[in-house]
């Protein structure tokens, strides 16, 4: 076995796609590998690249593919030999195409009879050969969405590539790839080494071009970055805020990656931190320095892609590109507060949110009305919830958050405790908006979380009733991104109110919508709004390890609450590890299916005089027993409680069918039967469909 290196250099990569082209890079080698039978050894082996390069280094391939085994079926004996075992045309054919002599085949049996079979072996390639076709395949195989193409030839790839190192082993392995002709010879830093850098052997690659000041190992780069950020956020007397995203790009738009402490003028800390926070990060890249209480500081980080023998001079440079932003951000936030929160609502009005569901203004009042009701459910101020509401919207029309549109609810909080508004309100502003993004929190405080509801709520019955349901891919309103954060928000929140009667309370609030022409209105249909929003939560469940027996077992319920939702799905887990419950599944799965074939009219209640079996005498008295005890915690919503008594009686239920006949030729015992069975499987279905873990 003899290590690999391919190196392809090219111009400067797409920073957000490049970690991608990178792994695709190195899955298509591995895979092109794999198919040809080429054993290797990927132990630690992961993708290597910076801006200029994509790389994959592994320890260990095999200089040759193993021998190579061959099957071809041919025809059977019938078709292949006449009458007197000469071969027919079809015989002699499939042995010409083989290169040998008819009678040089094997043969082999199926089902069908016995026929001609052509087995070969021949010597595997050397790696060496396979290579040019497997870097061309790698490629090829790449996710490019907008190729390039350059000079005067057909080549196409994500930016022009100028060079390629292909080594197996010490030797270089001879190929044109995008028509440039493999070398030893890779490249070092643009501006600190730029001249070709000899690559003896491929594990010398990486310490070969850190001597050239690249770093080709991403893990590295981005250890160098957060030592550096975190070393010169500590002289700066602070903590350097680096955000997973905002790190990853700065390791793809750096070789040789310097941080830089900077600082800019304190007057600017008077504009919210979130704005300046956005600008450092979004615009330039930059890492924000925070005191120990998480405030902003005068301080960022930015990193240069150089060792500079003046930092003065980069320092005065990235603090000069910043200033102008900062500039912006501070008079738009001055001129923000001289109209105020209120006064920016006025022009709502005249923004229309959805030709069908009317303006801004509009959709505010129907939060509004939404938020109050919610409020009186959950404990919370109503007429602060309509405050908030009232106010939620009016930041759209700031100069703020025209410049940053990430500000949503930031600026109106900020704008609100300026105008003297509550706290609890001014938060609310804010939260209202949470989650934000996949994995965000949902709002901390109770009139924030009143407020997300209401606001997809809201949103959800609009887009239905204005016929926006999702399609495919297209889902122009996030209907199904606030289905999620307002399903996340009321079961996270413990909040028991009623979905299904807040979602008729949202259509009640948006009325008849024109449909057409023709003059027909149209509505949301609760229960299709209902099933779309609980439909959001397989996948909520699915990333939270519950089986999907398990979340099918509480949606065929359909309980009003999702927090009720919950705490059955949590109950059913519970249940799930008992060892009676596979049992009891079953039996309740066979129990459906022996009511739904019943033929009879089935009693509310059993008669116990009518019972003939000892088994059914027991099983009657376990049930009885079992609802009286489970009553009052099936009132409560203690279903981990109601599930564990009823697990109880497996024993009396196994015994029933194993002893009883159900479907008993007398009509009244028979119907009492199933009336014993119906009354525990509907303290069971009270539940969930205990029947769904049935396997």
């Amino acid at each position: 076995m003899k290590p690999l290196l391919i190196e392809l250099g090219t111009e400067e990569l797409p920073v957000k796609a490049l970690p991608g082209l990178a792994q695709a890079f190195f899955d298509g080698v591995v895979a092109a590998l794999e198919k040809r039978g080429v054993g290797f050894d990927a132990a630690d082996a992961r993708p290597l690249y910076t801006p200029r390069r994509l790389a994959v280094l592994l320890p260990a391939v095999d200089a040759e593919q193993p021998e190579q085994r061959s099957e071809v079926l041919g025809p059977y004996l019938n078709i292949a030999l006449d009458a007197d075992g000469k071969p027919t045309r079809a015989l002699e054919g499939f042995a010409a195409k083989a290169g040998i002599e008819w009678t040089a085949l094997e043969r082999t049996s199926d089902a069908k009879g016995e026929r001609f079979v052509h087995r070969a072996v021949k010597p595997g390639a050397q790696t060496a050969a396979l290579l040019p076709e497997i870097v061309a395949e790698a490629i090829a195989a790449m996710p490019i969405p907008k190729p390039m193409r350059w000079g005067d030839h057909d080549y196409a790839f994500a930016r022009p590539v100028h060079w390629l190192v292909l080594l197996l082993g010490s030797d270089v392995v001879e190929a044109q790839v995008l028509g440039v002709k493999s070398d030893r010879m890779s490249r070092g830093h643009r501006f600190e080494h730029d001249k070709p850098v000899w690559i003896g052997q491929p594990q010398d690659y990486i310490d070969a071009l850190r001597a050239a000041h690249v770093l080709v190992d991403p893990v590295e780069r981005r250890a160098r970055i957060v030592a550096e950020v975190e070393a010169a956020a500590r002289q700066a007397g602070g903590s350097a805020r680096v955000t997973e995203d905002n790190l990853e790009q700065v390791i793809c738009l750096t070789e040789w990656p310097a941080a830089v402490l900077c600082s800019f003028e304190r007057a600017f800390l008077a504009v919210p931190q979130e704005a300046l926070i956005e600008t450092m990060e979004v615009n330039q890249k930059f890492f924000p320095v925070l005191s120990d209480g998480g405030r902003l500081t005068e301080h960022f980080i930015g990193i240069a892609n150089i060792e500079s023998r003046d930092v003065a001079e980069v320092r005065k440079g990235y603090e000069r590109v910043i200033r102008p932003r900062f500039a912006d951000a501070k008079f738009f936030f001055d001129e923000d507060l001289k109209q105020g929160l209120v006064s920016m609502g006025e022009g709502l009005k005249t923004v229309t949110y959805q030709a069908k569901l009317g303006s801004v203004a509009d959709k505010v009042a129907r939060v509004a009305a939404l938020a109050e009701a919610i409020a009186a459910q959950v404990g919370a101020d109503p007429a602060q919830a309509r405050r908030a509401a009232t106010l939620a919207k009016n930041d759209l029309q700031s100069r703020m958050v025209n410049e940053f549109p990430e500000l949503q609810g930031i600026a109106g909080r900020h704008y609100a405790l300026a105008a003297g508004e509550p706290s609890e309100v001014a938060l609310a502003i804010d939260e209202a908006y949470q989650p934000r993004f996949a994995g965000d929190d949902i709002a901390l405080s109770p009139l924030g979380k009143v407020l997300a509801i209401a606001e997809r709520l809201d949103t959800l019955a609009g887009g239905f009733a204005a016929g926006l349901k999702p399609t495919g891919n297209k889902d122009p309103f996030a209907l199904r991104r606030n289905a999620l954060g307002l399903a996340r928000t009321m079961i996270e929140s413990g909040f028991g109110v009623s979905l299904k009667a807040l979602i008729e309370q949202a259509i009640a609030g948006i009325g008849p919508l024109p449909a057409g022409k023709d003059g027909a209105t149209t509505t949301a249909d609760a229960g299709e709004l209902y099933d779309f929003i609980l439909d959001r939560l397989r996948g909520y469940y699915a990333d939270k390890g519950v089986p999907a027996a398990h979340f099918n077992a509480v949606a065929e319920l359909k309980p009003a609450s999702l927090y009720d939702f919950d705490t059955r799905i949590d109950a059913i887990g519970t249940f799930a590890s008992l060892p009676e419950a596979e049992a009891l599944a079953a039996a309740n799965k066979r129990i459906g299916n022996i009511l739904k074939k019943a033929d009879t009219a089935i009693p509310a209640m059993e008669d116990p005089a009518l019972f003939t079996e000892p088994a059914e005498r027991a099983l009657g008295e376990a049930v009885e027993a079992a609802l009286d005890d489970t009553t009052a915690a099936l009132h409560q919503h203690d279903y981990v409680r109601v599930l564990n008594r009823l697990a109880l009686v497996r024993p009396q239920v196994d015994a029933f069918f194993d002893q009883v006949m159900v479907n008993a030729e007398d009509p009244a015992i028979r119907a009492n039967r199933l009336a014993l069975l119906k009354r525990l499987a509907d303290r069971f279905g009270a539940v969930a469909a205990i029947g769904q873990l049935s396997t």
